[in-house]
């Protein structure tokens, strides 16, 4: 068990077990020991999100591009993939674990189609039924930390092992495009997987939740995102190594998935995909 303080709020973490690897990406307790409203802008990352509340929730959650009243949630939540980014304030007294699944996890833990949630934050039991409220009741009054991880891999082993399997070929275009940041051309992992252009975006589509060209787009963007969090901030040498044709492009991208400049995500606070504002 590892324990950080981030900011105003305390991190607790430990590694999980190896069958839920292949499925989650990032996995954290956090909690403030004082209540100090806040306000984040949370951007594109390339991975769905579970967050389990224990203590206050969100008080809103919307997308800078809605014109309408913001998203209130009340409890726990699903986040599916977004190409854009969302602003969410939380009243203060934040506890709760904070889940980021691989695509393809998220697609086999949720058992529907990726695209339902693409760019949507619904309650936890909208998706995974009255047994994800059960859990996190159990969870709450759980004795530590240690027996909270306990009950939620349980959980999701047991979840995860009744999923369906994302289509071999899906599984095998998302990693061309994981593993070269976003850069590999669409038509390319279509020659490479037998598939035609079409097939594979509807495929992809309906088990990632975005597009093979929006995820690359959001895979580059964030592998820059990253690499100035940990203090690269030539902005030339991170247009190069990230893919974008020219600096102007970089601008553009930032602009587009994430309404912010790179400026401002050097000068930001960036954690686990989000900008405290």
């Amino acid at each position: 068990m590892r324990m950080v303080r981030v900011g105003d709020r305390w991190r607790v973490s430990r590694a999980w077990p190896v069958a839920l690897r292949p499925y989650v990406h990032s996995y954290a307790g956090y909690w403030e020991e004082a209540a100090t409203p806040f306000r984040v802008r949370i951007v594109p990352t390339g991975r769905a999100v579970v967050l389990i509340s224990l203590g206050e929730p969100f008080a809103q959650v919307h997308r800078l591009s809605e014109h309408g009243p913001a998203v209130r949630v009340v409890g726990s939540l699903i986040a599916g993939l977004e190409d854009g980014p969302r602003i969410a304030d939380h009243p203060g007294g934040q506890e709760a674990i904070r889940l980021e699944l691989t695509p393809l996890g998220a697609y086999r833990l949720f058992a529907l189609p990726m695209r339902e949630l693409t760019n949507t934050v619904v309650e936890l039991t909208d998706v995974l039924g009255p047994r994800a409220g059960e859990l996190v009741e159990r969870m709450s009054h759980a004795r530590d930390w240690a027996e909270r991880f306990d009950l939620l891999d349980a959980a999701l082993l047991a979840r995860l092992g009744e999923g369906p399997a994302p289509a071999p070929e899906v599984a095998h275009a998302w990693q061309l495009l994981e593993r070269s940041g976003g850069t590999i051309p669409v038509a390319r992992i279509a020659q490479e997987i037998g598939w035609s252009h079409g097939y594979l975006v509807r495929k992809f589509t309906q088990q990632i939740g975005l597009t093979p060209k929006m995820s690359g787009r959001v895979l580059r963007f964030h592998r820059a995102i990253g690499l100035m969090a940990r203090g690269a901030v030539d902005l030339s040498a991170l247009t190069a190594t990230c893919g974008f044709y020219d600096q102007a492009h970089l601008n553009r991208e930032f602009r587009a998935l994430a309404a912010i400049t790179p400026g401002q995500i050097v000068a930001g606070r960036l954690t686990e995909g989000a900008v405290a504002l």
